[in-house]
């Protein structure tokens, strides 16, 4: 079994909470501002935040939860909690972006008003407050603050586009603008949001990772030397970045206890090689039956 923790996790929950405090006093301020200025962009971007701010609390939190160590209940640690929480955030954003379109079209065939001068006001506030997120999360090494850095980056174009949007306001009273910002924003984050629905649903059913081949695995491991073949290998995630790999392996009848212990050593540097965080593996002599016996081979 390997672990390999080099960040510093204390400094990483400062900067979680620290992100989700801005987040979630910015989204009041967006679901505010998006009353007064009857912007129904900026409202379907503070639904987003909103949901982002989910995402990062429960990041936070998990950060801090899945370092628990592992237990007789949770033999494996805590580290999947996280996919609870991405598959909670997945619900809220899909319904949150539900009402935000049922709201969003009838503006396309009756357009309503909106406060340009007030737009552009909270369109560069909210640059610089997920600017200033992003900035914080830059220098995180752990899945969880890149995934977090790239989806409030993403928040940090839709400001932009929101203020490009708002400025031409200024110049033309085409409000249907506003409009189809909002439903372009909507579609493009119910986009991304079945796309991750899609990889946490197949790390439920625990898929094989996508960037992992079995049959490279098992060529790999009949290389080394005394090893006839492998079956029974399966390869899961737990959580994304820590993956789990199971293998019996047939070695020759004469190999002896020195060669299978070379043998561990090799399948180690292997799986280390391919992220594998937990791994298990089986010794079985040639002439030996499986206990595992069927039809299912890898």
């Amino acid at each position: 079994m390997s672990h390999n923790h080099t960040h510093n996790h204390l400094t990483t929950s400062k900067n979680f909470r620290t992100v989700f405090l801005l987040n979630f006093v910015f989204t009041l301020f967006e679901i505010v501002g998006g009353i007064l200025t009857n912007s129904i962009a900026i409202i379907s971007d503070a639904l987003h935040d909103f949901g982002d701010s989910i995402s990062i609390g429960l990041a936070w939190y998990l950060e801090k939860y899945s370092h628990k160590e592992s237990d007789n209940k949770y033999t494996y640690g805590y580290g999947r909690f996280s996919l609870l929480g991405a598959l909670i955030n997945a619900m809220v954003l899909i319904i949150g972006s539900t009402f935000v379109l049922a709201n969003a079209i009838p503006r396309i065939i009756e357009p309503q008003a909106t406060n340009a001068e007030g737009m552009i006001i909270f369109a560069i506030v909210g640059v610089i407050v997920n600017g200033a997120a992003v900035f914080k999360l830059k220098n995180e090494e752990s899945m969880n603050a890149r995934v977090m850095m790239l989806h409030l980056l993403e928040d940090v174009l839709g400001w932009i586009a929101i203020l490009a949007v708002a400025i031409a306001l200024l110049f033309w009273q085409t409000y249907i603008l506003d409009a189809i910002l909002s439903i372009v924003i909507t579609l493009y984050i119910l986009f991304n949001v079945t796309i991750n629905l899609k990889k946490t649903i197949a790390l439920f059913l625990q898929a094989t990772p996508d960037h992992v081949q079995l049959e490279m695995i098992d060529e790999k491991l009949k290389s080394i030397d005394k090893v006839i073949s492998s079956h029974h290998t399966h390869v899961w995630s737990l959580d994304g970045a820590n993956h789990i790999l199971t293998t019996h392996l047939i070695v020759d009848k004469s190999t002896t206890r020195d060669e299978i212990v070379r043998i561990k050593y090799k399948c180690k540097q292997l799986f280390e090689d391919l992220k594998m965080t937990h791994f298990t593996i089986e010794i079985e002599l040639e002439d030996e039956v499986c206990l595992m016996k069927d039809d299912h081979k890898h």
